[in-house]
C-alpha cells in the first residue's frame, strides 16, 4: 500500500496499526486451528485401527491431511504472500536504488544518508523473508512429494528437519532484528538487564529510558 508521506501518520494511526495486527492473529488462529476443527485424518486412523488392531501412529502425516497442507496451506496462505512480498520487496530496493543514484542537490539536505538507512533497514526485513522461506519450503514441498506422489518415501529424518526448520524460524527473527536494527538491539537489551539480570537503566532510575524512543 502506498501512503503519501505527508498523509501517513494519519493514515496509520495507532488503532488502525492494531486491528491490522489483530486481524493477522485471528487470520492466523483460523488457519492454524483448522485441522482440530475437523479438517484431519482422525476418522482414517480410526477406522485404519479397528481394521488392523493396532494403535494410531503418532506421526505429522499421518494426523495431519495432506489436502489441506499443500492445497490450503501452501497454495492459499503461504506461496501467494511470499510471492508478492518478493515482488514488493524488489520495487523497494530498485525505488531506493534510484534515489540513491540521483545527483544531490545543494539544498535537498543529505537524502543519500536518509535513503541509505532505508535501505538498510529493507535488507532486514528482506533477511527475515529469505530465512521464512527457507525455514517453511523445505515442509511445504515434502508435502506436496507426499501428496502428488503416494509411491514416493521421503526419509523421515527429513521431515523431522524440515518441521525443526519451521519451529526454529520463529527464534530466528529476533535475532536477525537484534543484529540488524540499532532499535530493536537497545530494546532487546534493556528487556534483557531489566527482566532477566535484575539491573535498571543508567539514565532513568526506574529502568524505562534504557530503550530508544519508538522502540
Amino acid at each position: 500500500l502506498c501512503v503519501p508521506l505527508p498523509r501517513y501518520k494519519s493514515v496509520v494511526t495507532p488503532r488502525r496499526a492494531a486491528v491490522a495486527i489483530a486481524a493477522c492473529w485471528l487470520v492466523s488462529l483460523l488457519v492454524g486451528l483448522t485441522p482440530m476443527l475437523g479438517w484431519n485424518n482422525l476418522s482414517e486412523a480410526r477406522r485404519t485401527r479397528q481394521l488392523n488392531g493396532s494403535l494410531i501412529t503418532c506421526q505429522f502425516e499421518t494426523v495431519i491431511s495432506m489436502e489441506y497442507m499443500v492445497y490450503f496451506n501452501f497454495f492459499v496462505w503461504v506461496l501467494p504472500p511470499l510471492l508478492l512480498m518478493l515482488l514488493i520487496y524488489l520495487e523497494v530496493f530498485n525505488l531506493i536504488r534510484k534515489q540513491l543514484n540521483k545527483k544531490v542537490s545543494s539544498g535537498s539536505g543529505d537524502p543519500h544518508k536518509y535513503y541509505g538507512k532505508e535501505l538498510k533497514i529493507a535488507k532486514s526485513l528482506a533477511l527475515v523473508l529469505v530465512l521464512f522461506a527457507l525455514s517453511w519450503l523445505p515442509l511445504h514441498v515434502l508435502n506436496c512429494i507426499t501428496l502428488f506422489c503416494p509411491s514416493c518415501r521421503t526419509p523421515p529424518i527429513l521431515t523431522y528437519v524440515a518441521i525443526f526448520l519451521t519451529h526454529g524460524n520463529s527464534a530466528m527473527n529476533p535475532v536477525v532484528y537484534a543484529f540488524r536494527i540499532k532499535k530493536f538491539r537497545t530494546a532487546f537489551l534493556h528487556i534483557w538487564n531489566q527482566y532477566f539480570c535484575c539491573k535498571r537503566g543508567k539514565d532513568a532510575p526506574d529502568g524505562t529510558a534504557a530503550a530508544e524512543p519508538g522502540t
